[in-house]
């Protein structure tokens, strides 16, 4: 079995060991060590990333007490290697666990949820728990947590004999054969967990829960601490001070400020809806109607206004109208209808000769096509 050095110090970064083993995979070697500062994957954290004799750890697994690295070229049995894991993000993955036993625990305590799901991923950390909570209860929920921070209290670790174990009242989703590991901070959550920790609840730095969804009938809850937590409030107070600048208000402001700019910003939008509609209507009278189909080419419609503008010239009377919105170069909307006959063979034609896309009723048609003006209105003249 593989000494596991990051329980004796989970703060210890480097060391020396001898290679017992060299295994080739299909995707490189897997090294076995004697002793080993490296978490292999598990308790939903990742492996830690680092290296041996300067050769790239691609990742470490653990299988029956022998911890396995992986990587791209061997290194042979007996050999002294000198290893060393990745600090920063080692200790940022600490801090994200360790803030989650915090969480856990008080909801646990608080409601009676049990935490039925973590992921420690490389932006987010996720939590999922069996119960609703509400968006007070989690602000209730971090600021007691970060109590726990500000307390720096010391987080112990316990290897309980199972008459000891019989007595904890402890959280643990799976059930777990020989030695239990417990992570205990004093007053919060007593918790077994097969990953490292910090050594005090001070060196979170703070724990923010970010978000929250509605999860198999419970809470899925987002949370950053430490490091992270810092870098998600800078660019978020980045975010505010643009914004706040970009409006001339104070940051405190900025989102009364937004609110009011959105109200603002239908209102024009409705006036320019209504200018639009008024002006959709003097177009269609100065267009004339001649002919069995009467064919408008305008770049300047949008939206519904090609549909809007077929019934204001049918309405004018019109057998059939086909309004093309669009250019030659970018290609055309087109809508065709007419309140007498079917219009469908005209779409059928044009799709075909134009490489278009489109259908629909008797009434009325509509679909894209590419084409050029001139092309357009002498397929539209021939019966």
């Amino acid at each position: 079995m593989t000494e596991k050095l990051f329980y004796q110090d989970s703060h210890k970064s480097e060391f020396d060991a001898e290679v017992l083993d060299c295994e080739k995979t299909e995707d490189g070697y897997a090294v076995i060590l004697d002793r080993t500062v490296f978490f292999p994957e598990g308790g939903g954290q990742y492996a830690d990333p680092g290296t041996l004799n300067e050769e790239e750890v691609l990742d470490v697994q653990e299988k029956d007490g022998v911890i396995r690295h992986m990587t791209r070229r061997p290194l042979n049995a007996g050999t002294k290697v000198h290893g060393r894991i990745n600090w920063e993000e080692r200790f940022e993955r600490m801090q994200q666990h360790t803030g989650e036993h915090i969480i856990s625990g008080l909801v646990h305590k608080k409601f009676g949820y049990d935490n039925v799901g973590f992921h420690l991923g490389a932006d987010y950390c996720t939590m999922d728990f069996n119960g609703p909570i509400t968006p007070e209860q989690l602000r209730e929920i971090e600021w007691e947590a970060n109590k726990a921070v500000f307390e720096n209290l010391d987080i112990q670790i316990l290897y309980p004999s199972k008459e000891e174990l019989r007595d904890l009242d402890y959280r643990s989703k799976i059930e777990i054969e020989g030695q239990v590991r417990i992570v205990h901070i004093p007053g919060y959550d007593m918790c077994a967990c097969c990953a490292p920790h910090l050594s005090k609840t001070g060196e979170i730095g703070l724990i923010k829960l970010v978000n929250m969804d509605h999860y198999k009938g419970g809470e899925r809850i987002y949370m950053l601490c430490g490091y992270r937590a810092l870098r998600d409030y800078r660019i978020k107070e980045e975010n505010v001070k643009k914004i706040s600048s970009l409006l001339c208000v104070k940051e405190y402001e900025a989102a009364e400020a937004v609110e009011h700019l959105k109200e603002d910003q239908k209102r024009l939008k409705d006036q320019l809806t209504s200018v639009q509609q008024k002006m959709l209507r003097y177009r269609a009278l100065e267009i004339e109607i001649d002919g069995p189909v009467t064919v408008v080419f305008d770049e300047s419609l949008t939206g519904n206004a090609p549909r809007e503008m077929m019934n204001l010239l049918l309405d004018r009377g019109a057998s059939v109208c086909a309004v093309f919105a669009g250019s030659d170069d970018r290609g055309y909307r087109y809508v065709i209808g007419s309140r007498t006959e079917d219009v469908r063979h005209l779409g059928k034609r044009l799709n075909e000769r134009f490489c278009g896309r489109g259908g629909g009723k008797p009434e009325m048609v509509q679909g894209s096509l590419s084409g050029t003006e001139e092309e357009l209105r002498k397929s539209m003249l021939v019966s």
